[in-house]
């Protein structure tokens, strides 16, 4: 059998490595000039070929361009300013300038594991979809576990060759790393229709998608409130043929459940759409008062009196302790005892060692948030017969079903209790497990996948602890080991609890202001790369996953469900 052809004889070079006295090649960068008729961009990948050092063998190394420059052999630019008359912009210069473009480029890897620097005046290539797959360690992933490949975007070179990009589904869903974040400008980074894209080819993609369950948050007007119709507007040709490109059906989500808040009508949700079929989930006295730690989880509590005062009382109710057993509405918690006197009309003064004036602020916080600013979430009596205790409900959770939960109409605290609950319900039954009504322990789904936007609000960077943040950081640092995976987004990084973050094997990052790069977090990501962040297009994504050496831009197909009219 003839052996195959080399890059030399199938394309043609794009350049050729230049190492300079002062512009040295090293184990991780090198330049190359290129031809006059060759466009290149930041984020192509080139390939060099490489001899070994025992000359016997050619290795390839490659390479992610950063930077285009254009060098000319004027000594100044005042040199430039004189050459045309002293800044006569009309003149054609007196000295022709010898000049030529030079590309800088970031070693991704060596196909033989060799990162001796690369040689100056080495044939430089565009590489092929199988030298992309090289560079980034996607070759060994589809050899061998191709099962465990995930589609996450196309890579377009400028050469107009494409390439599929995978993620490794060990370092998103586990066991080796998981959890992704998503962030970038509002509007133009595509975050959350990028999540629903990821989610989609999960879905699609994974061995056994029946043993996944997914618990998506509706934050934005209804956005999320339509995964399962179609869109009202066909997808294009060119966007179909970018789902069939990916190897993913475009399609609508399926066996999706939607959860919607109870508004203050009876048997009303407050939604800013309306599903055909949906649940209506509220919270009475009994169903919240293991939760208030979440309600209070961004107000002050600098001395931890409050969280005192929720602890006594989750753990009165809950143990029915004498005084506690007629404790069943948020009225009576405000208005009699254990925490206020009727007698007196006062709070009770030296409850359990909490001070007449640390009650009175619980029960302050109390009224604003259930009887005066609320949205209808809470029933100050019971619920209706035709609402549900959100917990109750998610602890039938099964895989292969998708479950939006809507709280884009609820106020902050609101929304940081249902989250805290969704959390913790989860946690629980996946760590503790959970029994049903005739005392057989049910068995929840092998992974659940959370998604979330917003994400800053519940896990803020150098905000003071809070219960809603410690349940993130659970879920984020030891929540692989029990299949719970986290899916985020926000605007900034750098708003986000840092420990968050780096527990995130997969970051994917949209359009993003300078400013905002200046923040450690995105130590990560070369400079001459970081410039380039701030002109992403829409639909235009860079991705930083575990098994990539450098960060890599993609693009992404349009949803294929229907999305509000705004």
């Amino acid at each position: 059998m003839a052996a195959s052809p080399s890059p030399e004889e199938t394309r043609k070079p794009i350049g050729r490595t230049s190492a300079t006295e002062k512009n040295a090649s090293t184990s991780d960068k090198f330049s190359f000039w290129l031809t006059n008729d060759v466009i290149v961009n930041p984020f192509d990948i080139v390939e060099v070929p490489q001899v070994s050092h025992e000359e016997s063998t050619t290795s390839r190394t490659y390479g992610l361009v950063t930077l285009i420059e254009h060098k000319t052999d004027a000594p100044s630019h005042l040199a430039n300013y004189i050459s045309s008359n002293f800044g006569e912009v009309e003149e054609e210069p007196n000295t022709p300038r010898q000049g030529t473009n030079v590309a800088h480029a970031n070693v991704l890897s060596n196909d033989q594991d060799i990162y001796m620097p690369v040689p100056s005046d080495r044939p430089v290539y565009f590489a092929d979809e199988e030298g992309i797959y090289r560079a980034l360690g996607i070759d060994v992933l589809m050899k061998e576990r191709p099962e465990e490949a995930i589609p996450a975007g196309l890579i377009k070179l400028t050469s107009g060759l494409s390439a599929v990009a995978y993620l490794d589904a060990r370092y998103v869903l586990g066991p080796e790393a998981a959890h992704v974040n998503i962030s970038g400008i509002s509007g133009l980074a595509t975050k959350t229709s990028y999540a629903m894209f990821l989610l989609q080819a999960i879905l699609q993609q994974a061995k056994h998608p029946e043993k996944i369950a997914v618990i998506i948050l509706n934050v934005k007007h209804g956005d999320l409130l339509q995964l399962d119709k179609e869109p009202d507007t066909p997808l294009s040709d060119e966007q179909r043929e970018l789902w069939r490109r990916l190897g993913l059906e475009p399609k609508p989500f399926e066996n999706v459940h939607y959860f919607l808040p109870r508004s203050h009508r009876p048997g009303e949700p407050n939604s800013h759409i309306t599903p055909d079929q949906y649940q209506i989930y509220g919270y009475d006295f009994p169903s919240a008062v293991d939760k208030l730690d979440f309600l209070f989880a961004q107000v002050p509590d600098e001395y931890g009196t409050l969280e005192s005062i929720i602890g006594e009382l989750k753990e009165g109710v809950l143990t029915r302790q004498k005084e506690f057993r007629d404790l069943d509405s948020f009225e009576k918690l405000i208005s009699s005892k254990p925490l206020f006197d009727p007698s007196t009309r006062a709070p009770v003064s030296n409850w359990r060692g909490i001070k007449a004036s640390s009650i009175s602020v619980f029960r302050r916080h109390i009224r604003r948030m259930i009887f005066t600013n609320q949205t209808g979430l809470f029933a100050t009596g019971s619920l209706a017969t035709s609402e549900f205790v959100l917990s109750d409900e998610l602890k039938k959770i099964k895989g292969g079903h998708v479950y939006v939960v809507d709280i884009a109409k609820l106020r902050d605290e609101e929304q940081a209790l249902v989250f805290g609950d969704i959390l913790r319900t989860i946690y629980q039954i996946k760590a503790e497990g959970v029994e049903d009504e005739n005392g057989e322990l049910i068995e929840p789904p092998e992974k659940v996948i959370f998604f979330v936007d917003e994400l800053n609000k519940y896990a803020p960077r150098g905000r003071a602890k809070s219960s809603i943040t410690d349940m993130v950081l659970e879920i984020a640092e030891r929540g692989r080991s029990l299949g719970l995976i986290l899916i985020s987004a926000q605007q900034f990084m750098s708003a986000v609890h840092e420990r968050v973050t780096g527990n995130c094997a997969t970051k994917i990052l949209g359009r993003t202001g300078s400013s905002e790069l200046a923040a450690p977090d995105y130590r990560f990501i070369d400079n001459e790369v970081k410039m380039n962040l701030t002109r992403l297009a829409k639909g235009e994504l860079l991705i930083s996953h575990a098994i990539y050496r450098q960060p890599i831009r993609v693009v992404f197909p349009l949803p294929a469900y229907r999305q509000p009219t705004k």
